[in-house]
């Protein structure tokens, strides 16, 4: 990847690790279900008006936004209303790196290499390290639904790749319009009418904020950018930088909510990172080898 792009991966990961401690904030005074719901509609609206809709069919664009707004973000924000950590949230859904690269390798025949195993593998074992501690009988749900979430993401990238080189700004925000009457819905079915209608009555500066950065930052500009990256780059070269998420996740954690971060946490985000430089170097070094192993041309 270009250096460019290779900044414009780390930006995105930095701005989804901090979107955690948002939904933390934002599920505290809505329900999840009608604050995903709201995130979507204020990421469409009013983009559709000025932003044209992409060049592929709506199968897509309905694939993308049941898999991403329903499954993903709707699993996502109801485990972490049912109590899980954003900082554990942030790191368990980085489970969709391997669930990418795993619907890549069967649906599109893409390998991965022998330095992105390894990296994946190295990665994979700084995630057990970090969430098997945590993991107790209560919390058992809310992390089965945060890793359920983590599976939608990986389908939600194999359609943004199906849909090809479109433009991905679009693609995101057409997209966004088909979450909202479903989640809104489901608030309304699982929540009841009255704290549906008393949330949207009621709506805090707190609550206005998280909405804002999750349907702009996080929404239009970051899905974009990483389905823009995806578009261009095999599957098991971008989703790797998505395992810096939990850094920024935990940091923010335990900065905004005073979530502890405990020496484990320190050692598995470390390892996280090394599967990461595997991942991303790995391939760079070993093709430089190769060439110095080549004897000159006469």
């Amino acid at each position: 990847m270009p250096l460019g792009h290779c900044l414009l991966a780390l930006l995105v990961t930095v701005i989804w690790g901090l979107s955690f401690v948002v939904i933390k904030i934002g599920v505290g005074s809505t329900p999840p279900l009608l604050l995903a719901a709201l995130r979507f509609t204020f990421a469409a609206l009013p983009a559709v008006f000025f932003i044209a809709r992409p060049k592929t069919n709506w199968r897509h664009l309905a694939a993308y936004g049941f898999f991403l707004g329903i499954a993903q973000f709707g699993l996502l924000f109801t485990a972490i209303a049912f109590g899980m950590p954003a900082s554990l949230a942030s790191l368990v859904m980085q489970a969709q790196v391997f669930f990418t690269i795993l619907f890549a390798a069967v649906l599109m025949g893409e390998r991965p290499g022998p330095c992105q195993i390894v990296g994946g593998a190295v990665a994979c074992l700084g995630l057990v390290l970090i969430a098997v501690p945590r993991l107790e009988g209560s919390e058992a749900l809310p992390f089965m639904m945060t890793v359920a979430a983590a599976a939608a993401w990986g389908v939600a990238n194999i359609v943004s790749k199906k849909a090809g080189r479109v433009d991905m700004l679009g693609f995101v925000v057409w997209s966004s319009l088909i979450p909202p009457i479903p989640l809104l819905g489901l608030s309304l079915w699982i929540d009841g009418p009255s704290r549906v209608a008393d949330a949207l009555t009621h709506l805090d500066s707190s609550t206005l904020a998280s909405v804002a950065y999750l349907a702009y930052p996080t929404t239009v500009f970051a899905f974009a950018a990483w389905a823009y990256l995806l578009s261009r780059h095999p599957a098991a070269t971008v989703t790797p930088f998505a395992l810096l998420v939990p850094l920024a996740g935990i940091a923010g954690g335990s900065v905004f909510l005073h979530e502890a971060l405990v020496p484990i946490e320190a050692v598995g985000g470390a390892i996280i990172v090394l599967g990461l430089a595997l991942n991303i170097l790995g391939p760079h070094f070993s093709r430089r080898a190769e060439g110095k192993a080549e004897p000159p041309s006469a």
